[in-house]
């Protein structure tokens, strides 16, 4: 609730609701076949919204030095991160939950993407955690997001503008790449390890930077 009531206060931040939304109603009227049009949505809003929003609750947190009063409570470290992450989850999945009904994309297997969305809200909330924990203000946490757009929303554009170069490959393993794959995945001839395939590599990055999130957690709390 006291999220709610901040998110709510903070014109900033609640704007960031509808910048998904606008982008599915742009890319309808451009046309659902537009290359890429599903993958770059998905992986925007992902940045603006969950991403953008979960680094601004927690360095707004930090801002009026009441993290550390959450630290000293009877919650533990997972308490305090669920509950500061609860509100982003929701958001994200019912904004996108929209968005992808105005856009009209129709996934080749339904609990493949659902599977995908879920992992990718939670993979991004751990990124804003992270960003929100290296941020004293809330200027510093919307800064801190462009590395993380950067690194999380580039790659599937990348060989588009500097060219199919080989050190490229590497941005396979991305989560962005990855959900690209399964959103452009054909409605037939697909098989197990073509869904699978992107939902273990998306779920390895999802453990790794939650687990990095409450490390750092602890850590700076520690430093402070």
């Amino acid at each position: 609730m006291k999220d709610y009531k901040e998110f709510s206060r903070n014109y900033a931040i609640s704007i960031m609701l509808i910048f998904p939304i606008i982008f599915a109603i742009l890319f309808r009227n451009a046309g659902t076949s537009l290359p890429g049009a599903a993958g770059f949505l998905f992986n925007i809003s992902f940045v603006l919204l969950t991403c953008f929003a979960q680094a601004c609750l927690i360095a707004e947190e930090k801002e009026r030095n009441t993290l550390r009063s959450l630290m000293m409570t009877p919650a533990t470290t997972m308490d305090v991160l669920i509950g500061k992450s609860t509100l982003v989850f929701v958001m994200s999945a019912v904004v996108l939950a929209i968005a992808t009904f105005i856009f009209g994309y129709e996934p080749a297997s339904i609990w493949a993407f659902m599977a995908a969305i879920i992992l990718s809200i939670i993979l991004y909330t751990a990124v804003g955690t992270i960003c929100g924990l290296f941020s004293k203000t809330l200027l510093d946490a919307s800064l801190s997001i462009i590395p993380a757009a950067m690194v999380f929303t580039a790659p599937p554009v990348a060989t588009l503008l500097f060219g199919d170069f080989p050190i490229f490959k590497v941005l396979d393993y991305t989560p962005s790449i990855q959900l690209v794959n399964l959103l452009n995945m054909p409605h037939a001839d697909f098989t197990t390890g073509d869904i699978l395939t992107p939902l273990l590599i998306t779920g390895a990055w999802t453990v790794v930077l939650t687990i990095a999130s409450v490390v750092l957690y602890q850590r700076r709390l520690k430093d402070e």
